[in-house]
């Protein structure tokens, strides 16, 4: 192996440690990125750290504070550029040149219009050598979220639920406790704490009564802020999600037409209440749009919707959602009447519906390169989990070799699926 290859694999096993550094921050950090650092002197770690919570110290800073040797000389591996500015703690690039590092080695550079290159160019201006681009897709794929709020300054909208095979969320009755299984309901408790937020719309509110909780054992771990979308200012004072409103932040987006009785209410019971301005084709409805505009000023930089049909609907129909995930129980519903899980317009021909592909890729998928792994809830019975990102993309293939299949029949390994969602060109 040459020499510049060799060097290459170690760059890139340090900065897989740094990722996996970065990844113990989640649910901490927001909205500020996942970040880790890994410092290297004659080939071994002296030091190490990760951003761990919004206003802590950045995972530069925390690696050198955790150096058992002087780090001058050394590499510094960190997964996002280096920050060049003053925020809630002082510039990192300062740190760096401080400690005397001689090579600083990049996963991602920063989409932050205050960075956004110049970290590593101010690096470079003082002698420091820089080197871009290493794993960069993971270092990406870590920050999802964070380069999509800091370019559009909305939350990335995640669109949940449960269904069975035959397409149903709830029974003819309404029925829908439960679906699935516990490792499921696991999975969502992890994604609560993840999450900066979690909204339903008011069917959901009333009818299931939620506490929108991250509700797993050990921690600690974050409580999203609830979202309740209740165009008419419905939501029941005595709701659990009203009661609890002191103990955790809970915002109800109500409509134009929402009484000030019972928004006044709301509030004296301790929610937050924003009010709408009116949708498009003025219905009374909360405005979407609008209400995501307002989620970002308040920096929710990820939502996840665990509403019912017609939120879901409202969503897709606007162009609202980022990604799809969808738990799939091998169970049959029937019933004519019985509900799925997105209502909403729809699409007016198959040639205009949402379409999987390779996340990153931006092509159709093929079953040779789909990850598709089952997800199990028992020995009999399992559920999986797909994942996407909606996305405008170029025109769509054909799909090859094969349907998606509810679990892979080659493995039994406990895992989930992950797709992409996309829209055809005209």
């Amino acid at each position: 192996m040459s020499q510049k290859l060799e060097q290459l694999a170690r760059d890139e096993a340090f900065m897989a440690r740094a990722l996996a550094l970065a990844e113990r921050g989640t649910g901490w950090t927001s909205p500020n990125p996942l970040v880790g650092a890994v410092i290297v002197k004659d080939g071994r770690i002296i030091g190490e750290g990760w951003h761990t919570a919004c206003g802590q110290p950045h995972a530069e800073r925390e690696a050198l504070a955790a150096c058992d040797e002087d780090p001058a000389g050394s590499t510094l591996y960190v997964t996002l550029e280096p920050c060049c500015h003053w925020g809630k703690t002082p510039p990192c690039t300062d740190a760096i040149l401080e400690a005397g590092i001689a090579r600083v080695v990049v996963g991602a550079l920063d989409p932050n219009p205050l960075v956004a290159g110049q970290g590593c160019a101010q690096l470079r201006e003082a002698g420091t050598v820089v080197e871009t681009g290493v794993l960069e897709e993971g270092c990406r794929h870590l920050n999802e979220v964070f380069f999509h709020f800091i370019t559009t300054g909305r939350p990335l909208v995640v669109l949940k639920y449960a269904m069975t095979l035959d397409g149903k969320a709830a029974t003819r009755t309404g029925a829908s406790r439960w679906i699935t299984g516990p490792e499921a309901r696991e999975r969502v408790h992890r994604d609560r704490h993840r999450f900066a937020a979690i909204m339903v719309g008011i069917g959901t509110a009333l009818a299931d009564d939620p506490a929108l909780t991250c509700r797993l054992e050990g921690g600690p771990w974050r409580q999203p802020l609830r979202i309740v979308v209740d165009s008419q200012g419905r939501l029941p004072l005595d709701a659990l999600l009203v009661r609890t409103a002191q103990e955790i932040p809970t915002l109800v987006a109500v409509g134009p037409q929402a009484s000030a009785e019972r928004t006044g209410a709301l509030r004296e019971a301790g929610c937050s209440v924003w009010a709408s301005p009116p949708a498009e084709g003025g219905n009374g409805a909360v405005n979407l749009p609008a209400l995501l505009d307002h989620a970002g000023s308040l920096g929710i930089d990820s939502i996840l919707v665990e509403g019912g049909p017609a939120l879901h609907g409202a969503f897709i129909d606007g162009g609202l959602a980022n990604r799809v995930q969808a738990y799939i129980a091998p169970k049959l519903f029937g019933g004519a009447s019985a509900p799925g899980p997105v209502a909403g317009r729809g699409v007016a021909l198959p040639a205009d519906a949402l379409r999987p592909f390779l996340p990153h890729r931006h092509r159709p998928w093929a079953r040779s390169a789909l990850r598709m792994r089952r997800f199990p809830f028992s020995r009999k019975r399992g559920d999986t989990m797909f994942t996407g990102i909606v996305e405008e993309i170029g025109t769509v293939r054909t799909l090859r070799r094969g349907a998606i299949r509810p679990f892979c029949p080659l493995t039994r390994a406990p895992c989930s699926s992950e797709l992409g969602w996309a829209t055809p060109s005209p």
